[in-house]
């Protein structure tokens, strides 16, 4: 033992020390700020520490497995000459480097989604260009690097001065022991990586101590490993036939005749009206809806989009299908339940599906995508590019894209204000507008997909537009409906307004965290349809889902049209209100109060809701209903990965 504490393995045990210490602070840190949102027993934080302390091990015996090795392999005589204390030395501090500023990272990622590191992290680190502006606009960045190596120094230091390098480079060891000190160590680390998944944190019902049981580095690269999951694989399945027959029951309306075999593909029969208004959508970044007084918000934030609920067409209790934007565009272009692992948005093989934009091209509609940022960021252009949408936003041009449609930038001189992740809203707004007057006078019907920006961290926007200063995620949401009010004051002033729908809906709530694996309230979002002629402003109270905006709009448009989507028109007197939630692994049905969730190893729970306590009951529910739940989410899959959503 001797030699290891005080031998050529003492740096490589000193550096664990140091990593399981700092893990613990930083688990510290993070239940302290959790408190404000989950209610903690003492055994489960007693269980957090304990399920910590063994994944920081074993993330900590990964980490340096290499430098066993290298200090298997590398002879006495080699090992004693300062080249290699150098290098010793200057690795360590490396080490310490990316593990602090891994441990900054782990902070703020809980500071915004209140979770560990999970595909989100994966994602913003492809995307490097609009993830290190946020940074840089959010925190002071010089500040920050200097003082991440600041405290890296002292680290350094510190060991220095307990003499550990000397120590180290001063030790001999033979090489049978070196070899029964690396094996053990390579062994149990490889051991740990193959087996010990991240989901084995996820014992309990109380999310927030699933998360804190975790490291936050290998549960980065367990999100790395798992972009993707097979339904068929991980999750609880039915016959084939029977899930189809399933969903074809749920779908089926009067005048409805679906196409044969294993599909949901239909013609749906309307009154075949000529209405044919334009179509402008404003996807709103992260409007949860606790945000509105029509929800009980105090805060007086969203005057302009609470005043337009009152005169529109309002799912007052909608919800969103996911937690990200890329999930919610699928929601409202595809019509489809989320499947497990990332978004069709971000699939391989998404191009040429059947698409709500297709529905609007059958009809005459020019369909267009405007995004403030590039929208090569989560695939975004790629998606709406090879789908029968024009594509309008600020790209950088980096690279050599081409899409079946086109593409065109947004100009610097229609920009009064930017930061990491786009244009600001009114700007964006503004384009579309330009554009619609360019297509109304060329006779053209628009269908427009406008997906806001300011609603996100910096919450940074033009000064002088609303009396709260930039910064916080209130001041933020306040401006984009200041935004919107002013685009509807603009759009009110020309010839097409009156023949013009205009959608105002969320794309995913601000924060999808809760102390349930799938926080119902988490979801719900505000949507509204305004300007519909011949409709009487009203109030949808019943449960509805993303997925159904679009297909309750073509039925008040009385079109008859192709339907390969799961959305459904909820004004139908056969409607049975349900919503589709998940998030990469987690799968839930909901309906009105029997909640199902699927996870990977086929595991299957059942819950009784409460709306209005937030609260998840375990109940044993129907037979009948957990395969309506399985139903949808396999046939959705299959649909997708058998190519069965293609034209």
């Amino acid at each position: 033992m001797n030699h290891l504490i005080k031998g050529r393995y003492s740096i490589l045990l000193s550096f664990i020390a140091y990593f399981l210490t700092c893990s613990f602070v930083i688990r510290t840190i993070l239940l302290i700020l959790s408190f404000s949102h989950a209610d903690f027993s003492f055994f489960e934080i007693l269980k957090c520490y304990a399920v910590g302390l063994f994944f920081d091990a074993g993330t900590a015996l990964i980490m340096t497995s290499c430098y066993a090795l290298y200090l298997l392999l590398l002879p006495d005589r080699l090992y004693r000459q300062k080249w290699n204390s150098i290098l010793t030395l200057s690795i360590f501090f490396i080490f310490v480097i990316l593990t602090l500023f891994s441990f900054f990272a782990e902070i703020t990622f809980w500071q915004e989604f209140e979770s560990r590191f999970n595909f989100i992290a994966v994602d913003y680190l492809i995307y490097t260009y609009e993830v290190i502006h946020n940074i840089n606009e959010s925190y002071p960045l010089p500040y920050l690097i200097s003082g991440i190596l600041a405290i890296a120094l002292i680290i350094t230091y510190l060991f220095n001065r307990l003499k550990i390098f000397s120590l180290n480079a001063e030790s001999k060891m033979p090489f049978k022991k070196r070899l029964v000190y690396t094996v053990s160590l390579m062994l149990t680390a490889i051991l740990f990586s193959l087996f010990v998944k991240n989901s084995a944190a996820e014992q309990g019902n109380n999310r927030y101590a699933n998360e804190l049981g975790k490291a936050g580095i290998y549960s980065f690269f367990a999100a790395f490993k798992n972009n993707e999951l097979n339904y068929h694989e991980f999750y609880q399945l039915i016959d084939g036939q029977k899930a189809f027959a399933i969903v074809r029951n749920q779908l089926a309306q009067n005048g409805t005749i679906f196409k044969n075999g294993l599909t949901i593909s239909r013609n749906i029969k309307g009154t075949d009206s000529t209405y044919r208004p334009n179509v402008i959508m404003i996807t709103v970044e992260s409007l949860s809806a606790e945000f509105l007084a029509h929800y009980g918000n105090k805060q007086q934030l969203t005057p302009q989009i609470d005043a337009l609920a009152d005169s529109s067409i309002f799912f007052s209790n909608m919800y969103a299908t996911g937690t990200r934007t890329v999930r919610g565009m699928e929601a409202l272009t595809l019509s489809i339940p989320p499947t497990p692992g990332s978004s069709i948005i971000r699939r391989n093989d998404n191009e040429n599906l059947f698409t709500v934009g297709h529905v609007f091209k059958d009809k005459g509609y020019i369909n267009t995508f405007f995004y403030g940022g590039d929208g090569y960021f989560d695939n975004m252009n790629h998606f709406f590019g090879n789908n029968g949408y024009n594509i309008v936003d600020r790209g950088r041009k980096l690279l050599d894209e081409t899409y079946q449609g086109s593409r065109t930038l947004i100009a610097d001189q229609e920009v009064t204000f930017e930061n990491a992740w786009g244009i600001c809203d009114e700007d964006i707004f503004n384009v579309a507008i330009k554009d619609a007057d360019k297509k109304y006078k060329q006779h053209q019907l628009f269908n427009d997909f406008i997906m806001t920006t300011s609603n996100h961290r910096p919450f940074t926007f033009p000064a002088n537009k609303i009396n709260l200063p930039v910064g916080t995620r209130e001041a933020a949401v306040r401006y984009t409906d200041y935004a919107i009010g002013k685009f509807i004051d603009k759009i009110k002033t020309r010839p097409y307004f009156k023949n013009t729908v205009i959608i105002i809906v969320a794309d995913h709530c601000a924060s999808s965290a809760g102390k349930n694996e799938v926080d119902i309230s988490k979801y719900q979002i505000p949507c509204m349809i305004l300007n519909l002629s011949h409709q009487p402003n009203r109030n949808i109270s019943k449960m509805t889902s993303q997925i159904d905006l679009f297909p309750t709009l073509w039925y008040l448009l009385g079109w008859s049209y192709d339907s390969e989507f799961y959305g459904q028109n909820v004004l139908a007197d056969h409607y049975q209100p349900r919503a589709f939630l998940g998030t990469y692994q987690k799968l839930a049905y909901l309906k009105g109060d029997s909640l199902l969730l699927l996870s990977p190893h086929r595991k299957i729970d059942t819950y009784l809701y409460n709306p209005l306590k937030n609260t998840q009951k375990p109940h044993q529910l129907s037979k009948r209903m957990i395969n309506e739940g399985i139903a949808n989410y396999q046939t959705a899959f299959d649909l997708f990965k058998d190519g069965k959503l293609k034209l």
